[in-house]
């Protein structure tokens, strides 16, 4: 009865965007005063850090390796490491004595929240979280920018999110920035403008050394290889293509989220590439349905079963599809082909998003049809070598600080506040 009831006014909200607005405040409201008992009763401990990835959902990106790294330094031995996650179960995190693990938005974790030093994050705090002035808030963020992000969207057909409402959502937020990273200029550019850092008084907030978040792209063994593929299943006499999809902000369903429409036959790639191929399936952990892929056993893999770090995919993979995620920049630093399907590329530019750079850069090719999609993987030993120039610029501009030791660097700026 609940969720039947929260789904019907999700889709009221749709519809109505006053009465959105106002139960939107009453919540945020209502979070706030829960939270005021756990900022005014817990004092701030200076050797206490807080990770986040993804609102609790992973184990992975800039916070994994940051955390990895620090607990191999001697001067965060006696440092308290606190890990939130929404299944505390589901994660196989690296183990030291001062580890603390929460359960995402329960007491504990706003205890957490309100004590800890530094909170070192990939995507958004809850908004009611009020920060005190000598907490240190760093937004690793996830990923260099293709699409347009929050301030700098112009045109959006969110079926949930005014421009207005993702401003002031945005300021909200970004307004506790301490430290933000970036792993180039254009992104540093990019990221200024979108989270509105200097009308917010935070223009000098950037910490560009490179991602930490790629640092397994450069130290991966064989061995890891062998590892991972046995992981997901994935056979040793097929290559493999990551095919990773990213959401539309105007598909959602009330009551479920973010939803996800295949557009692309699997039946036909089946026929014409399984001797050869296997596909890997990941969804944007925005996206709430299930997707069955089950007609498809042993050609394709959900990968989002067993997927905790995203790197783990990027390092067994010969190939990377993708259309508006971002993960085409992290997977560059492996110089291995990728190919981009816009199967609605002029609606989503027009009408939802548009992007930050001109798609003339892109270092693999774009199909708009399934049947430009199979020509491209049928040739795509010579279709990659005519993009060799291409993809050598591309990495000169957007991932020339990524290395092993961007992590190390990173932490160090950090320290010095």
């Amino acid at each position: 009865m609940l969720q039947k009831f929260k789904a019907k006014v999700i889709d009221y909200c749709k519809k109505n965007i006053f009465f959105r607005k106002i139960v939107r405040n009453v919540v945020y409201i209502r979070r706030c005063l829960h939270y005021k008992r756990f900022y005014l009763f817990n004092k701030v401990d200076e050797k206490t850090i807080l990770f986040e990835v993804f609102g609790g959902r992973n184990y992975s990106c800039s916070p994994k390796y940051i955390y990895e790294k620090m607990i191999t330094m001697p001067k965060f031995k006696d440092y308290t490491f606190v890990w939130s996650f929404k299944d505390i179960d589901a994660h196989e995190i690296k183990k030291t004595d001062n580890l603390i693990l929460v359960k995402h938005a329960s007491k504990e974790y706003y205890k957490y929240c309100a004590s800890s030093k530094y909170w070192i994050v990939n995507s958004i705090m809850g908004e009611h979280i009020k920060k005190k002035k000598n907490q240190i808030y760093v937004q690793c963020w996830h990923g260099t920018p293709l699409k347009r992000l929050r301030n700098d969207i112009e045109v959006t057909g969110s079926v949930l999110n005014t421009i207005k409402e993702i401003r002031k959502r945005n300021d909200r937020d970004s307004s506790r920035f301490d430290y933000f990273l970036s792993p180039s200029k254009f992104a540093t550019e990019k990221f200024t403008s979108a989270f509105n850092l200097n009308n917010l008084g935070k223009k000098d907030i950037i910490i560009e050394e490179g991602y930490p978040r790629n640092e397994s792209l450069f130290t991966y063994t064989e061995e890891d290889v062998k590892r991972i593929k046995e992981k997901f299943g994935v056979p040793n006499d097929k290559k493999v293509i990551f095919y990773l999809p990213t959401f539309r902000d105007n598909q959602h369903t009330s009551g479920v989220g973010y939803t996800y429409s295949i557009n692309i036959d699997f039946d036909r790639l089946k026929e014409k590439f399984s001797d050869k191929y296997v596909i890997l399936f990941s969804a944007h952990y925005f996206v709430a349905n299930s997707i069955d892929l089950s007609k498809y056993e042993g050609f394709v893999i959900n990968a989002n079963k067993k997927l905790d770090d995203i790197n783990e995919l990027y390092i067994i993979s010969d190939i990377i599809m993708t259309d508006y995620s971002s993960v085409f920049f992290d997977f560059a630093n492996l110089k291995r082909p990728m190919l981009f399907y816009m199967y609605d590329l002029d609606s989503y530019k027009n009408n939802l998003r548009d992007f930050y750079m001109d798609l003339d850069e892109l270092p693999g090719p774009i199909a708009k049809t399934q049947e430009e999609l199979e020509y491209n993987l049928e040739n795509i030993e010579e279709i990659s070598s005519k993009y060799k120039e291409k993809y050598k610029k591309f990495n000169e501009k957007f991932n020339y600080l990524d290395d092993k030791d961007a992590t190390e660097r990173v932490i160090n700026k950090i320290l010095k506040k």
